[in-house]
């Protein structure tokens, strides 16, 4: 008996099994929240937005940002679900999928509403092990990073916005980040813990894809700013909310200067 090889079954001539997507669907450009409701976010700032597909945890819509193919596909949480959709989408012609999300910050200074822009991931997670050894890095691609933190630090200057930038954890469990865990993190230098950069950024290494992440602020576990389930969400609730706006709009103004860039260099 043959064994299958599902990544040759999934190829790029079908129906992606997962998102439910096909060739065509998606633009180069792809927006990876893990909520299925911010792609409807997402999607309000797009021209000409089509919710193409809405698939278990995968809601995509595909539209137009100042003339260029932008998509955007909800990962669900987590490293399995967001490394399947990465595999997906980069089946179908996706090059360059960046992460949009919320994240814990660790640094003092770090507040509830800020953006956090990843250098790299510190691997907490066991779905990147199935495709590389613990010793590879996860990183996102630099020269997208770059841009991404200079289009966010001019958006800094306009409007009242603080932006940071360094390595964070990606964890597998939500609730297994104890203190002792934190604290562990936390003096390995990591400035923030989230669920799916590592297998973003791994995903997209072994697909030829370039990757990049940032984050709006939930809390930070280390000074105590968190209000999970404390009843007194409402003004966290719009920091974040804010914040979520901020970044979906930095990361379309940074995918039309890297387009503008590539255009002009060929």
């Amino acid at each position: 008996m043959k064994t299958v090889d599902k990544g040759a079954v999934t190829g790029k001539k079908v129906r992606q099994y997962c998102t439910a997507l096909r060739p065509g669907d998606v633009g180069e450009y792809v927006l990876l929240p893990g909520d299925p409701a911010r792609s409807d976010r997402v999607a309000k700032y797009l021209d000409d937005a089509k919710l193409v597909e809405n698939h278990r945890e995968h809601r995509t819509f595909t539209g137009y940002y100042k003339g260029v193919k932008v998509s955007v596909t909800s990962t669900g949480m987590g490293c399995p679900s967001a490394s399947i959709a990465c595999e997906e989408l980069a089946n179908i012609g996706a090059k360059v999928l960046i992460r949009i999300g919320s994240s814990a910050a660790l640094k003092e200074g770090i507040r509830v509403g800020d953006l956090i822009i990843s250098t790299g991931a510190m691997k907490n997670e066991g779905t990147s092990r199935f495709f590389v050894p613990d010793s590879f890095p996860a990183v996102p691609d630099f020269e997208l990073t770059m841009l991404l933190i200079q289009t966010a630090r001019q958006a800094a200057k306009e409007r009242s916005l603080r932006v940071h930038h360094g390595i964070g954890s990606t964890d597998d469990s939500f609730y297994g980040e104890t203190p002792e865990f934190i604290e562990h993190v936390y003096k390995c230098g990591c400035i923030n813990l989230e669920m799916e950069a590592s297998g973003i950024f791994t995903a997209a290494q072994r697909k030829g894809c370039k990757a990049a992440a940032i984050y709006g602020v939930s809390s930070n576990l280390r000074s105590g700013e968190v209000y999970y389930g404390d009843g007194n969400t409402e003004s966290d609730n719009q920091l974040l909310a804010r914040a979520w706006d901020e970044e979906i709009q930095i990361v379309l103004e940074t995918i039309y200067q890297y387009e503008q860039n590539k255009n002009t260099q060929e």
